[in-house]
């Protein structure tokens, strides 16, 4: 279902991030798939130890976290390019992932014949999408509270995926455990970025305030706030408890018109503090 598609059923909605905030496949993707194939892709193996560190920093443990696969490619390969060796074409990649309206498989297809670092990046990321597949199922899952989260949210909201993830991942992860069947659209990186995909949602008639995003990084709090929608930050390495507080107390809040101001900035404050840690 597409944007076209999509009709509004009630008057609020809850927008939610997949990887690292429904899912807890955040980790094990970027550790087991995203900085290997980088590696393999551009022969880094001389410096891999210390690459695969600062991949892991940037997309994991710090205010980056989160960001399109293809800005961490970029920023993770000029530093590479700064620090252990030349990266041809870095300067064509990083105008790419700055002015791209979309950054997407499809996007860089597009690209193929303005510079050869387009082909790697494109064959980085296919792989990467070849290595999440080959993961073992029973690694990927929701998070503890998920899933009683979505019934209690369903309830009095329509749900969306915001993600900037593969769609073909994210429906076959969010099916499996029966959260597809509680979504109302699935908007992934193929639909354009998350505030654009928030922006279309609006158009269907919500009030702002009737528009909650759900995450787990700082590109998720800033879609929200290019809306002017409410944000309600799953904090990383406390999940369950973030969870469990949307389902007890904050689901409440945004439903009775309580959430903004005042609560919601005690929650952004321990958004923040808790990633500046890493």
């Amino acid at each position: 279902m597409g944007f076209d598609d999509f009709k509004k059923k009630k008057d609020f909605v809850v927008c939610i991030d997949s990887d690292g905030c429904a899912m807890d496949t955040m980790n094990i993707k970027h550790i087991r798939c995203f900085g290997p194939c980088m590696v393999k892709e551009w022969k880094l193996d001389q410096w891999k130890d210390e690459i695969l560190f600062r991949w892991n920093e940037i997309n994991l443990y710090t205010m980056t976290r989160g960001i399109n696969r293809f800005k961490a490619l970029a920023q993770t390969l000029l530093e590479i390019d700064e620090k252990y060796t030349r990266i041809d074409g870095i300067d064509a990649l990083m105008t790419w992932v700055k002015d791209a309206p979309e950054l997407s498989n499809a996007a860089i297809e597009k690209m193929l014949s303005v510079n050869p670092i387009f082909e790697k990046a494109l064959s980085w990321s296919r792989r990467v999408n070849e290595e999440i597949e080959k993961l073992p199922k029973d690694k990927i899952v929701p998070f503890e509270g998920v899933k009683e989260a979505f019934e209690k949210i369903h309830e009095s909201c329509d749900i969306a995926v915001v993600s900037s993830a593969n769609p073909e991942a994210v429906r076959q992860e969010w099916e499996r455990f029966g959260l597809l069947e509680m979504t109302d659209i699935v908007c992934t990186q193929d639909m354009g970025s998350k505030a654009f995909c928030i922006g279309e949602i609006l158009k269907k008639g919500y009030n702002e305030n009737k528009v909650l995003m759900c995450g787990d990084a700082v590109g998720d709090m800033k879609a929200a706030s290019e809306n002017n929608v409410l944000y309600y930050p799953i904090l990383v390495n406390h999940e369950k408890e973030s969870w469990k507080k949307l389902n007890n107390e904050a689901l409440d809040r945004f439903l009775k018109g309580e959430y903004a101001g005042t609560y919601q900035k005690e929650l952004l404050n321990e958004f923040t503090e808790n990633l500046s840690q890493g």
